[in-house]
């Protein structure tokens, strides 16, 4: 696809072609450029995507920004960022690197082919292919004389777990990206909001290194379908490209779609990212008996936002709808994974985890005692200005005396007589005296520092247990063990969601009355 696009016959102009590469977009650095390079020739742009746990519906969003670019007569690479899977503190085994890169490039083109991008006009690539060079090994040399760790730190803040003590190997990762976009010789990079502070790194960075500084293009962050607010099991969780078309009408019967709420509504999101980007080819049609307004077709987002926020289309229509459309993109997904070899693939890149309980070592979230507690009591440490003081009842005979460092960052007043969700299983220790038994888990973001309280979900009773999703069941340990660290082994994983709700490894934490959210720092690491 080259500038002889056509809208209904006629080439698209470069501002046409601005508008098709930025709608739905929520920042884009550099449209002056853009244009500029509009202008005089199509554009060169990547999408990288690092090859760790499994693609689900929530890619469709990206997909849909690809299919935009191509119309626009973009030259667009798709990098399967293997190398950068790894060094995000291994979130994909070594060994296991070369499978689930495989994986993503079935998944990605199936994704691709269901909504009609022809692959044809895509470059695929893996990061390994060039990242592993002299050239580029040089370049990440010379990049690490230039760079801070704080720099490096800051810049990897949204994308990286955060953690307390750092491997190396995530403190490269903003590098190599910065690099991918002059080894991949493209004029902008596309990637999700969350991505900025590595997108404006490469811009302080690589004209330092004598190369271009490029234009950045960023996707809003996207609720999922299956919000914080729906009954979580962990089979109800996410929504995965192959789930079945009853597992997805299950979930999506549960997904939180309040009447008349436009905002934090994962479908209604969904719709205007994916669907209605892609009503050309099949419109986006809401199916209601006659007394209840017949069918209608939306050829717009705005449309069909403003019909459901004047409660003109009932949840349960626009749910109906949405799944209706989705099985449509995902039918050729699951049918291009039906095949014993796929099957074979999928087994191999994503081997089942040992049997919760098979072993006495094992380390799994299980072993966390996480209640929800009620700060019945709260004051200042008296030998600490840094340090609070507080009685929380977590639902034993007496409440319990807990250290924490939130007396500079978090008012009292907002503290005291809260629910909080507190980790109670970790062998006492005494902070500047006074002993502490047991920990306030909350978001924390380095910079701007901000830290915020988890939130047990509205109902809970104070001594509720807190555990992550699809590990209930099995009794968390008296006292975890410090010498084999299983807390920090478990922290690293444990992070905000882009819809604020607190996971494990992807896995919500909860309590029978729904998931643990934060109120507003989503990706921060949880401490």
């Amino acid at each position: 696809m080259s500038s002889e696009v056509q809208e209904n016959g006629v080439p698209l102009s470069p501002e046409e072609k601005l508008e098709c590469i930025t709608r739905n977009l929520q920042e884009t650095l550099g449209e002056e450029k853009l244009l500029g390079v509009l202008r005089e020739r199509d554009l060169k742009v990547y999408w990288g995507t690092a090859t760790t746990g499994k693609p689900h519906v929530a890619y469709f969003v990206p997909m849909s920004k690809i299919a935009d670019f191509l119309r626009a007569g973009c030259e667009v690479t798709i990098l399967f960022a293997d190398l950068h899977a790894y060094l995000d503190n291994m979130k994909a085994p070594w060994e296991l690197l070369a499978l689930r890169t495989q994986y993503y490039e079935h998944a990605i083109k199936a994704m691709l082919g269901s909504i009609g991008v022809p692959l044809d006009k895509l470059t695929f690539i893996k990061g390994s292919e060039y990242q592993l060079s002299r050239e580029f090994t040089l370049d990440v040399y010379r990049l690490t004389s230039l760079v801070t760790e704080h720099d490096a730190k800051k810049a990897g803040a949204e994308v990286v777990k955060q953690v307390d003590h750092p491997l190396l190997s995530g403190l490269l990762y903003p590098g190599l990206q910065a690099l991918d976009e002059e080894y991949l010789k493209v004029d902008a990079q596309f990637g999700g909001v969350d991505q900025r502070k590595i997108f404006t790194f490469a811009e302080k960075y690589l004209p330092q290194l004598g190369y271009s500084k490029r234009i950045h293009l960023m996707n809003p962050m996207v609720p999922g379908l299956t919000g914080g607010k729906m009954s979580a099991s962990e089979e109800d969780s996410k929504i995965d490209l192959l789930d079945s078309a009853a597992t997805l009408k299950k979930k999506l019967k549960r997904a939180f779609c309040e009447p008349g709420n436009t905002a934090d509504n994962g479908v209604l999101s969904f719709a205007k990212h994916v669907l209605m980007p892609l009503a050309e080819r099949h419109d986006f049609v809401i199916e209601r008996t006659p007394e209840f307004g017949g069918r209608q077709t939306y050829a717009d987002y705005a449309s069909l936002e403003k019909d459901f926020a004047d409660e003109k289309i009932h949840p349960g229509d626009l749910k109906a709808s949405v799944e209706k459309a989705l099985n449509r993109l995902l039918d050729p997904v699951r049918k291009h994974f039906e095949t014993p070899e796929m099957k074979k693939l999928i087994a191999a890149a994503y081997p089942p985890p040992s049997k919760k309980g098979a072993a006495v070592d094992e380390i799994s979230p299980v072993q966390l005692d996480m209640r929800v507690g009620k700060i019945v009591e709260i004051g200042k440490h008296p030998d600490a200005d840094a340090l609070y003081v507080s009685k929380i009842d977590v639902g034993e005979e007496h409440p319990r005396t807990i250290v924490s460092g939130l007396a500079q960052l978090i008012p009292q007043a907002d503290l005291d007589g809260r629910l909080v969700v507190v980790l109670c299983n970790l062998k006492p220790a005494k902070m500047r005296g006074v002993e502490s038994q047991g920990m306030v888990m909350c978001a924390s973001v380095e910079e701007p520092r901000s830290v915020e309280p988890l939130d047990p979900p509205p109902g809970s009773a104070v001594g509720d247990r807190v555990f992550v999703d699809g590990y209930a069941s099995g009794a968390a340990a008296e006292r975890l063990n410090p010498k084999k660290k299983i807390w920090e082994k478990l922290q690293v994983d444990m992070r905000m969601s882009a819809d604020c709700v607190a996971e494990w490894q992807g896995s919500s934490l909860m309590t029978p009355q729904g998931v643990v959210r934060c109120k507003s720092l989503r990706g921060a690491a949880i401490k």
